[in-house]
């Protein structure tokens, strides 16, 4: 197997710089984080259940909805502090059991699925790392060291258990995610037995313990689909916090084309020429990937123009 890494012309969603300097040093200064807080330029935004308020504005665009920290909901313990911008705006996440009322006629709850894409870079970064220390924090709220409570410190970062002096940081699974080409440059494409008929994907799955992520991408295709990897090029990663992956994406060269599926994690699997991917598109029989996933960036490196919405 050959490895090689390239460089992608086009970021991908979640990925591209926001512009936040998350300023970890700071998370341990109480004082600091005080002063932080109670700053009149400061900006805080609720998440609740991997969700915010956006604002679509007039002008077309989409934005998380903020306030200052004095019209934020009150919580001393579920304030993650996120980082601060390049004019020295800190931003803020209270986590709360709900999202507050809508604060006018526009303003909505939504995910990062449904407006990651729509969202600003800046934006879109602060609401995925918030996302992802709230799915954190609601999982992991026991010692897996002694079973006691844990507490929160590091302005939302660690949790520390007053029993046993244990700390827990936030969980990140690593994930290969590749899109498989073959001789004949067809698109190696396959459908999950959970998912909606018709709505085909990349192949993709955890790294295990002692692996490499290039041994990775080579296992799983073979678990999956029954398919030799003979050449693999990383081509980017991808936080996803849905609830706490990293998405390493890869373009991969089979070295065989005849399909095994599992029957366990994929139902079906298909080989695709741009023309056939085309045609399906257009006739509903396939429905591409989310555009805000990385599985929708591979595809579309390979198919050589934005894929339709689905």
């Amino acid at each position: 197997m050959t490895t090689w890494t390239a460089h992608t012309a086009e970021p991908i969603v979640l990925t591209s710089d926001s512009g936040i300097d998350r300023a970890a040093h700071h998370r341990l200064d109480e004082a600091w984080l005080a002063a932080a807080w109670s700053h009149p330029t400061t900006r805080v935004f609720v998440v609740s259940g991997g969700q915010a308020l956006v604002d679509d504005t007039p002008d077309g665009r989409t934005e998380l909805v903020m306030t200052p920290a004095f019209e934020a909901p009150p919580t001393e313990t579920h304030r993650y502090f996120l980082g601060t911008d390049a004019e020295g705006v800190r931003y803020f996440a209270v986590q709360k059991d709900s999202l507050p009322g809508r604060i006018d006629q526009s303003a909505r709850p939504a995910g990062l699925r449904e407006v990651g894409a729509l969202l600003s870079a800046q934006d879109a970064g602060l609401l995925a790392h918030a996302v992802a220390l709230e799915n954190w924090q609601r999982m992991h709220r026991f010692c897996s060291r002694c079973g006691e409570r844990t507490m929160i410190e590091a302005a939302g970062h660690v949790r520390r258990c007053p029993a046993c002096g244990a700390e827990h940081y936030p969980r990140t699974d690593p994930a290969v995610i590749m899109l498989v080409t073959d001789d004949q440059d067809r698109a190696l494409l396959g459908r999950q037995m959970h998912w909606p008929e018709g709505r085909f994907s990349t192949l993709a799955g955890f790294v295990e313990p002692g692996e490499s992520i290039e041994q990775a991408v080579v296992r799983e295709v073979a678990e999956e689909v029954g398919v030799a990897i003979a050449e693999v090029e990383y081509v980017g990663s991808q936080p996803w916090p849905f609830p706490s992956s990293l998405m390493l994406g890869f373009m991969a060269r089979a070295g065989s084309s005849e399909i095994q599926v599992d029957g366990e994690e994929i139902h079906e699997a298909r080989w695709f020429s741009r023309e056939e991917l085309r045609a399906a598109f257009a006739s509903g029989e396939v429905l591409p990937p989310s555009g805000i996933s990385i599985a929708a960036h591979l595809v579309t490196r390979w198919y050589g123009e934005p894929l339709p919405q689905a």
